[in-house]
């Protein structure tokens, strides 16, 4: 194990961190300095996104909800009950049966809400994706972390065991019986 650490320290060394790629050079910077490696995917991703990206979220989040659902259904309702009963009575409603002006309207609402919810999506995947890379430096860096410790725990039990070493052929040089001369 120790050849393969001096190995690859070596090779470090003589190479740089050039040829790391720039995740694992920070990982590498963040261990090097005692820093702290873990990051807010929603900050990061706060910082990043433009304002149309903020609205097309809002708008998903809406066109998901149940209050939306809510206002739809009731302005279905609504538009349905106006053009065939209260209109009917004076003359049909500006829309009749088969609301073909509705029809339209739907039409053009899942075809504006669609390509939002998709975007909202996209950006959804990206999110997954940065958090699946900060979860990696974070086990990366955990990883060298616990190793150190291993490291740490096997030097001081080595000393352990050597002074103790140490005591007992104390010991056993003060029991041996000494020439007489």
């Amino acid at each position: 194990m120790d050849d393969e650490v001096t190995r690859l320290a070596r090779q470090l060394l003589d190479s740089g961190l050039t040829h790391l790629s720039a995740r694992d050079q920070r990982v590498i910077l963040h261990v090097a300095r005692r820093l702290h490696i873990a990051r807010d995917v929603n900050n990061i991703l706060a910082e990043q996104q433009t304002f149309g990206e903020r609205l097309a979220d809002r708008v998903a989040q809406f066109g998901g909800s149940w209050t939306f659902i809510a206002i739809f259904t009731a302005m279905l309702m609504v538009w349905t009950i106006v053009n065939t009963v209260v209109l009917a009575r004076f003359g049909g409603g500006f829309d009749p049966y088969p609301y073909i002006f509705l029809n339209l309207i739907l039409s053009m609402v899942a075809a504006l809400q669609a390509p939002v919810i998709l975007m909202a999506q996209n950006r959804q995947a990206a999110r997954d994706r940065l958090a699946a890379s900060l979860d990696y430096e974070v086990n990366l860096k955990a990883e060298v972390e616990i190793m150190a410790l291993h490291d740490k725990l096997d030097r001081i039990r080595v000393e352990h065991l050597e002074g103790m070493l140490r005591s007992l052929t104390d010991r056993v040089e003060e029991l041996r019986p000494k020439p007489s001369g």
